[in-house]
């Protein structure tokens, strides 16, 4: 509108020349709504590209998060199977070895509790060595 205002005065209709001054307003209004829109535009597609990086990022770490995820419950696993494991063995022992001393049917009725199966309870207690 700029352009057709400077030339509107070349042009051979008098009826266009006496409205050259709201022509020029009008294309200058147009234009810098146009260059405000533009800035706005861009500032938006700047945003957008910031929110696909963040996005990106993040796919990456959920990515990392899961492979550590997986190996956080192999340990886990793996952990609970070794104490399951040795809580039975100490029950096989404790099993085994109370026979032995197991006199409740014996003369005298007593039943002693004999030293190993103090030591077994205790090894029980203990925190499983790393």
């Amino acid at each position: 509108m700029t352009v057709a205002g400077f030339f509107v005065h070349r042009i051979p209709f008098p009826l266009l020349w006496q409205y050259q001054l709201p022509f020029k307003v009008l294309g200058i209004a147009l234009l810098v709504l146009g260059v405000y829109f533009r800035g706005g535009y861009a500032v938006e597609a700047e945003w957008r590209e910031r929110v696909a990086e963040v996005e990106a990022k993040l796919q990456a770490a959920e990515a990392q998060s899961a492979k550590e995820n997986v190996k956080i419950v192999e340990r886990v696993v793996k952990k609970t199977e070794y104490i399951t494991r040795r809580g039975q063995d100490i029950v096989q022992y404790v099993d085994r070895e109370i026979v032995k001393y197991d006199t409740k049917f014996a003369p005298g009725g007593q039943c002693e509790i004999p030293r190993e199966f103090i030591q077994a309870h205790n090894r029980a207690a203990e925190a499983p060595p790393k």
